[in-house]
């Protein structure tokens, strides 16, 4: 996968992961603060339970009983500060700091260990995506091809992204999909889409030939209202033809930077979903000449969004592509969809840049 993105996980950003840790500390001495300013009159020791509580929301078992001893080590001399030290109300106080720090010890035991199952998942999820999405061909006949793959943020569940591009005695073809969902289904179903069109693309002469043996594919495996966009394309002489079931249009760039959004004259529905409707797409062709680019990518990438909620204007950086290197062009336009983000992507996001040199 381009930069090793798909098999790294995220983590959670040190900063927060820190505060969170120093929470219960602060929590404490803030009651204890408060308690001595109070006087006597008022009592706030009962609030000391908010400390083991906080303690176990990212605390591990043994960090959260030393919040509560610590707890408990405050609590006595405030107690003698307010009077209620050999009192009841101080003995009920301290057996409910005991009582809420046993529960929060009960409830990090039980968040470390779903903590560890998801993560094994997710391991298991990213390892079967590098196994499915083999590394594509940096040239292909007259073709340079770079490749960007983000995986998700860590809070996500891993994706169903997947590409291929093989060379084959009906020249070159790619593919680029998403499933719709996210989990090991989603990784199970690519891997369907990805075995049936390796196939397809060197049995089958004609582009429609090669989607419908994805559809039959699918129909097989696929339960429910589950489906998978996708584009199939094949490269001609001068031109490209583009098979698109549902998927996001791709963009064409001229040498002089010109954009174009390449959209199907008719929309046709993604695969999985071809039982729906009358006729299946019929694919058109596009020109695609000496210096041209183009830019296939799923919807992660137009559905990032900033901390204002805008949506990532890929046409509007496109012009980014337009580097000597194609991988260096698509790497620097990577980089930009992170920094408009301003951290992990929550969806994952897999860009395929074409470009056309002289053969």
């Amino acid at each position: 996968m381009g930069e090793g993105d798909a098999g790294r996980l995220r983590t959670r950003p040190v900063t927060s992961l820190g505060a969170l840790r120093w929470l219960p500390f602060v929590v404490l001495f803030a009651v204890a603060v408060i308690d001595l300013l109070a006087g006597p009159s008022l009592g706030f020791l009962p609030l000391l339970t908010l400390g083991p509580t906080f303690a176990s929301v990212s605390g591990g078992v043994r960090r959260t009983a030393m919040v509560g001893a610590v707890a408990i080590v405050i609590c006595v001399p405030l107690a003698s500060y307010n009077g209620l030290l050999l009192k009841r109300q101080n003995t009920i106080t301290i057996v409910t700091i005991v009582g809420v720090t046993a529960a929060s010890m009960l409830a990090a035991h039980l968040r470390l260990k779903r903590e560890r199952e998801l993560a094994n998942v997710r391991l298991v999820a990213e390892a079967a995506q590098r196994v499915l999405l083999r590394p594509v061909p940096r040239r292909a006949a007259d073709l340079r091809v770079a490749l960007s793959y983000t995986s998700a943020a860590a809070e996500a569940q891993i994706g169903g992204d997947l590409y291929e591009v093989v060379t084959t005695p009906h020249g070159v073809r790619l593919l680029i999909g998403d499933v719709q969902g996210k989990g090991l289904a989603a990784v199970e179903t690519a891997a369907w889409v990805l075995g049936a069109f390796r196939e397809a693309a060197y049995d089958e002469a004609e582009l429609p030939d090669v989607g419908e043996r994805l559809e039959a594919s699918l129909a097989r495996h696929l339960s429910g209202e589950m489906f998978v966009t996708a584009i199939v394309a094949e490269v001609h002489h001068s031109e490209i033809s583009l098979y698109n079931c549902g998927h996001p249009a791709p963009l064409l760039i001229s040498p002089d930077g010109r954009i174009t959004a390449m959209e199907p004259p008719h929309e046709g529905l993604p695969l999985g979903l071809g039982a729906l409707a009358a006729d299946r797409p019929k694919p058109h062709r596009v020109m695609f000449e000496n210096g041209d680019q183009i830019l296939l990518f799923t919807d992660g990438v137009i559905e990032a969004r900033n901390a204002s909620g805008e949506f990532y204007p890929l046409a509007e950086r496109a012009p980014l592509l337009m580097a000597d290197d194609p991988q260096t062009a698509l790497d620097s336009l990577r980089g930009d969809l992170v920094r408009h983000v301003g951290g992990p992507l929550l969806d994952d996001a897999a860009m395929l840049l074409l470009r056309r040199i002289p053969a």
